[in-house]
C-alpha cells in the first residue's frame, strides 16, 4: 500500500462566477502544487466543497485529479457520504479511477453512535483494498469518535491504515499515535495544532493552510524530520496567524479561494449558501498572505504537463 506521510494541501474546487466548476483551473493548481514539492494531494475534501458537488462532479474531479497527477505523488479523495452506500460507491470509484487511498468521514447528519460508525467504516473500507484513511472532525460531523472505535477500526480493518484527527484534542493525537502503533498512522486534520501533534507522534497533515502557503508548511515538516526542531518552531510560529484565522473564521472555505485568486491561481467564489469574505477580512487576508510572502507566486497561464 502507499506510505502515506507529509504535507498533503486539501484542494479547493476551483468555479467560474455562475459556480460552474474551472476544471482547468483545478488542472493548474493540481501543478503548481506539484511543483512546490508538497508530499500528496488530497481532493474532494471539506475545503473542496463536497457537500455542495453533485455526483457527476465528485467522480469527475477525481477522474481529472488522476489523470493531471500521473502517479507523480499520493492523490487521496475524499469519498464521504451521508448514507453507508453512497460513500462504497464514491470509495469504489476512487479506487477504479486510481486514487491512493480514500478519506472518510462518518455520516454528518445522522450523528451516529460509535458502533454505527464502526460499522459504517468497515463496511466501505472492506468494499475496497487500497487505503482508508478514517476522519474525525465533530466540528462538521457532530460526533466526537473515540479513541478506543479508532484503534478498533484499525485493528480490525486491515486497509483502515490512517486517521486524520480533527478534534482540537492532542490527547488523541498523542493515545492514537502511540497505542495504535503497527496498524493505523495519525495525520493532523487541525492547522492550528500541527506540530504539537508532530511532537506527540503525527507522521502527516491534511493542510488547509497547505493551500497558501505549500513551500512553508513542507519546509516545516522537513526541519521536524530532519530533527530541526529550532527551525520547525520558527517556521510554525510564522505561519500560525494565517493557520489561528482559517480556524476561528468560519469561513476557511472562502478564504483558501480567495487567497488561490490573489496568488495567480484558480479560486472563485464558493457555492452559495457560502458567501464571500467582507472587506476586513479580505484585507486580514492579504496581510497575513504579506508576511508570509506568499502574494502573486504563480501565474495559471503556465503549460500544463
Amino acid at each position: 500500500m502507499t506510505n502515506l506521510k507529509g504535507v498533503y494541501p486539501v484542494l479547493v474546487t476551483p468555479m467560474y462566477e455562475d459556480e460552474s466548476i474551472n476544471w482547468d483551473g483545478f488542472r493548474q493548481n493540481i501543478e503548481y502544487f506539484i511543483k512546490q514539492g508538497v508530499d500528496g494531494l488530497a481532493i474532494n475534501g471539506s475545503t473542496g466543497e463536497f457537500v455542495s458537488l453533485s455526483k457527476e462532479e465528485r467522480f469527475k474531479a477525481v477522474e481529472v485529479a488522476v489523470k493531471q497527477v500521473a502517479g507523480r505523488l499520493p492523490l487521496v479523495v475524499g469519498t464521504a457520504a451521508e448514507t453507508t452506500e453512497e460513500a462504497i460507491e464514491y470509495t469504489q470509484q476512487a479506487e477504479e479511477t486510481g486514487a491512493d487511498a480514500a478519506l472518510l468521514i462518518n455520516s454528518y447528519y445522522a450523528h451516529p453512535k460509535d458502533e454505527e460508525i464502526y460499522e459504517h467504516f468497515k463496511a466501505v473500507a472492506e468494499s475496497v483494498s487500497f487505503p482508508i484513511m478514517i476522519y474525525n472532525n465533530p466540528f462538521t460531523s457532530g460526533v466526537n469518535i473515540s479513541v478506543d472505535t479508532i484503534l478498533r477500526a484499525g485493528r480490525e480493518v486491515k486497509n483502515i491504515t490512517h486517521i486524520k484527527e480533527s478534534s482540537g484534542e492532542i490527547r488523541n493525537v498523542r493515545d492514537i499515535s502511540r497505542q495504535g502503533k503497527g496498524f493505523i498512522k495519525t495525520f493532523c486534520g487541525a492547522d492550528d495544532m500541527v506540530l504539537e501533534s508532530f511532537m506527540v507522534g503525527a507522521e502527516g497533515w491534511i493542510s488547509v493552510a497547505g493551500n497558501i502557503a505549500p513551500r512553508i508548511a513542507k519546509d516545516m515538516y522537513d526541519a521536524y524530520a530532519e530533527g530541526d526542531i529550532e527551525r520547525a518552531w520558527e517556521l510554525y510560529d510564522k505561519l500560525l496567524p494565517l493557520c489561528n484565522f482559517l480556524e476561528g473564521s468560519g469561513k476557511y472555505v472562502q478564504i483558501t479561494k480567495h487567497a488561490m485568486d490573489l496568488k495567480g491561481l484558480a479560486g472563485g467564489p464558493a457555492r452559495r449558501p457560502r458567501l464571500g469574505l467582507s472587506q476586513e477580512e479580505q484585507e486580514t487576508l492579504k496581510h497575513l498572505m504579506g508576511q508570509l510572502d506568499v502574494l502573486t507566486s504563480f501565474s495559471r497561464n503556465l503549460p500544463l504537463q
